[in-house]
């Protein structure tokens, strides 16, 4: 969000058991001494598909959540420096908590997204800011995947992206979508 340029959108997955429910807090992962925050609108598919067109898109979301991509950054930047995947960075236990998910036809949210973590003001922006839209996106990821039912797609975050530890209160909110609010726990 916010960049200047528009190279494709590139993707990655994270499993089923990182997506943590609505209330629930988040404790610090191992392996990490730099664990970041990024908010972000999250898509929740009702119907799914290959090589859709962006005309089409719209047309398989059920609804929008606001989530959370927690990302252990120094394993993301020493995964980057080597061309090496970023599995480990992104999809680990409790990497995606996640709003309840807001029915919603018709055009997608615009409105503000931000994030603070321990009151100050940490992300703030417009979804409106966004380089793909929400059908582009929906459009590529399906080109390089079967699309389906129930699959959740994180959109992408504004600047502000930084460190939490463990004790700090994250809350975030989308226009119109929802909030979001956790505390990241002492590491299990």
């Amino acid at each position: 969000m916010g960049g200047d340029d528009r190279d494709p959108p590139f993707f990655f997955a994270k499993p089923a058991d990182a997506i943590v429910s609505p209330g629930k807090d988040v404790a610090y992962p191992p392996a990490t001494s730099n664990l970041h925050h990024e908010i972000e609108l999250v898509v929740a598919l009702k119907a799914g598909g290959q090589d859709v067109a962006v005309d089409k898109a719209l047309s398989l979301i059920v609804g929008y959540a606001v989530g959370v991509d927690m990302t252990r950054r120094d394993l993301q930047n020493a995964a980057k420096d080597k061309g090496q995947p970023w599995d480990a960075a992104k999809g680990f236990d409790q990497s995606a908590p996640i709003s309840a998910i807001r029915r919603w036809s018709g055009a997608p949210p615009q409105g503000r997204i931000w994030l603070s973590v321990n009151g100050e003001l940490r992300q703030d922006a417009s979804i409106s800011d966004m380089l793909w839209s929400v059908a582009e996106i929906i459009s590529e990821a399906s080109r390089l995947w079967r699309l389906a039912p129930g699959d959740l797609i994180y959109t992408g975050t504004p600047e502000g992206v930084g460190p939490v530890t463990p004790g700090d209160v994250l809350a975030g909110t989308i226009a119109g979508v929802g909030t979001i609010g956790l505390t990241i726990g002492p590491s299990e």
